[in-house]
Order: structure tokens, then sequence, then C-alpha cells
């Protein structure tokens, strides 16, 4: 479903990403994880369209996308749930789905996706009326992620949907994740609790300092004693 070759982006004088090739098959959940500085949020930028690549290629569905405007890419099917989830919190949760559903003509078709997101995630129907800032560090997180789904698409980008969340609502989170999955959505997951996200995925990428240094299946990678060394703690 998505494709990138060798995607560099530059900031300034700055080589922030410098050759990353990685692969997301059509239904499938697919994580990168590395340390910080590694480049894993700004690949997930430059695939949604908020940076510019300076080289390299990205294609979905087996079209070249790259350096596509954020928007067209939403239209295309293209969700990302940024780092830091960035809901609005001074509009509620109602209002913040709603604005997520900007690509829909129907009022009904954003109501059902709406409707859904709340089946999805009961505690967020239980403050549809709060204020996004109100909420508690999962309660955005499940927002940002209901946003996207009242967006709609056929793969979502998720950057660390477990930062600064409790150990309990990160198992609630990815449970939350594989069930998006098996509903048919396609995952680009971003993640430095590498436990967690080799857990989860179907197939795994290893960044460090700007490339792509180890590859394949999740649970071969979470074998690999570098791996498990360096981001496992074991």
């Amino acid at each position: 479903m998505l494709s990138v070759k060798n995607l560099k982006v530059n900031y300034g004088r700055i080589e922030a990403i410098k050759d990353v090739s990685f692969e997301v098959p059509d239904g499938k959940i697919v994580t990168l994880i590395g340390a910080n500085g590694a480049g894993k949020t700004t690949t997930l930028r430059a695939l949604s369209g908020l940076e510019k690549a300076s080289g390299g290629s990205v294609a979905f569905k087996g079209n070249d996308i790259t350096n596509m405007e954020a928007h067209r890419l939403v239209s295309l099917g293209i969700s990302h749930v940024p780092e830091g989830r960035k809901i609005f919190p001074t509009l509620t949760v109602t209002e913040n789905l709603e604005l997520a559903g900007w690509t829909l003509k129907d009022r009904r078709e954003i109501k059902k996706r709406m409707d859904e997101v709340f089946d999805f995630f009961p505690r967020i129907k239980e403050r549809a009326s709060q204020l996004g800032g109100t909420l508690s560090g999962g309660e955005q997180q499940m927002l940002a992620v209901g946003r996207a789904i009242v967006t709609g698409g056929d793969i979502l980008l998720l950057d660390e949907p477990s930062m600064g969340l409790a150990p309990v609502l990160v198992e609630e989170i990815f449970s939350k994740i594989v069930a998006l999955n098996k509903r048919g959505t396609t995952i680009l997951l971003v993640e430095q609790n590498a436990a967690e996200a080799l857990e989860i995925a179907d197939f795994a990428y290893v960044l460090e300092v700007g490339y792509t240094t180890l590859s394949g299946p999740a649970k071969e990678i979470a074998a690999d004693p570098r791996v498990r060394e360096a981001y496992l703690g074991v």
C-alpha cells in the first residue's frame, strides 16, 4: 500500500533523514522504532505532507505522492495522528470530531462515523460536551485517534500514541490499535515503547540517525540481540 524508497529530509543544512526505505503492506501493522532523534517523527511528517522530502520517493497504492500537499493526501486516504495529540483544547470533544469530517459532504456520514468513535471509545462518549483541554492524557489520545476515524482513510499514521500515558492506558490504546487494524485499517506506527510496538506489529523497521538499519517480521526484530539490548532492555 505504501512504499518509501531512499527518503531524505533536510532542515536547512541538517540532514534529519539521510536514507530511509520501508514498505507498508495492505492490512498490516508496521512499526518504526528507534531512539530519540532517529528520524521517526520526521519520516511520518514527510509522508503526510507536513515536511518536504529533499530526496527519495513515496508511493501510495502505486501512485507517486512525494511532496504532495497534506490536504490532498488526506483526500487520498492517509490520516495522521501526530505526536502530542494536537487536539483543539478550546473545542468540545464533539466539535473536535466534527472538524475531522471536513472532507465529507454528507452530514449523515459524519454522524455515522462519530457514532463509531463513541462505540469504539465509550469514555469519549461520556465526555462529548467537555472541552478537549479538560480531558486526561489518555482521553486526549483517544480523541486524537477518534478524529482520524472520522476523517477516514485506508492507512493511519500513528506517532507515539503511548507517550506520557500510564501503563494501564498504554495497554488500552494498543488494544484499540489492534482492533482498528482488524476492522481493515492499515497502520504505520512510530513508537518509543518498542516492546509494545513489536508485540502488535506484523513488520518492523529500526531507524538510527536517519537511516533504516534493520528490517523484517516484528517477531524476528524483537529477537535480534542488538534490538533486545538497545530497545528492550534485555
